[in-house]
């Protein structure tokens, strides 16, 4: 049974869609089976994978309306993973959705039979806690959330940890922190360092070693519809990426 790891945070702009194109990457890399589920209707990690999402057929937006399934959805792509596409579509959803019985675990039961033929379910959800993030939690074993180290992202997290709270406490009791990871990281600014400091005497060990640095690298990848790993494989962004994978299955083993 594979494990589902939602990559969340309701902030836009912290690395949410860069990790889940990357480290899905890094883990095919390691010879496991990992499918990464595009849940933001901007699309970027269709487009990040190098597919054109205004090309597609099937969609996460039929497989959540329950016109499609995650096997018909699923498309192989160069980075060695199969992607799930989203496109403007998914946006339509949470309106359908809100007629829909069960609307909070359309994922889940998505979920069920695909999820046995992966090692990991990576989910790309959209920077917001709407009815999508809620079906990503509701879906997840554990939820990773990748945070730039600002005095405002320590704000921002202590609303998400609130929902991950209530989620446990009424629709996913297995629900846990996988982990938070550090991105877009300069340990050349104080406050930085001070943000980080103060993550890990409140997280402790749920706070990932592996730290993603600022990468020019990392950022031009998703222009060329590729993870960083296959544009520059000796650059910083592909060696933290790669760290962040081995770090992950390390832990997973001692688990």
């Amino acid at each position: 049974m594979g494990k589902v790891v939602a990559v969340a945070n309701q902030k836009g702009g912290v690395g949410k869609t860069t990790t889940g194109i990357n480290l899905a990457a890094s883990l095919a890399k390691t010879r496991r089976k990992v499918l990464l589920i595009d849940l933001d209707p901007q699309g970027n990690a269709t487009v990040g994978s190098g597919v054109d999402k205004n090309e597609i057929n099937e969609s996460i937006y039929g497989v959540l309306l329950g016109k499609s399934t995650i096997d018909a959805a699923g498309i192989e792509v160069d980075g060695g993973y199969t992607l799930v596409p989203a496109n403007s579509e998914l946006a339509g959803a949470q309106i359908e959705l809100v007629h829909v019985s069960d609307r909070e675990r359309r994922l889940e039961h998505a979920l069920r039979t695909a999820r046995g033929a992966y090692h990991y379910v990576l989910i790309d959800c959209p920077p917001a806690l709407n009815l999508l993030t809620v079906n990503a939690l509701v879906a997840a074993d554990s939820i990773m959330i990748p945070m730039q180290c600002e005095y405002f992202a320590l704000e921002g997290l202590s609303a998400l940890v609130g929902t991950v709270t209530k989620i446990r406490e009424t629709l996913n009791p297995r629900l846990t922190i996988e982990g938070l990871l550090r991105t877009m990281f300069d340990g050349r600014n104080t406050l930085t360092n001070e943000v980080s400091e103060q993550l890990r005497e409140h997280f402790g060990d749920k706070v990932y070693r592996t730290i993603i640095p600022r990468n020019i690298r990392l950022a031009e990848a998703p222009s060329y519809g590729k993870p960083v790993i296959d544009y520059d494989r000796s650059c910083a962004g592909t060696q933290a990426y790669l760290a962040l994978a081995g770090e992950m299955l390390r832990r997973d083993e001692a688990a």
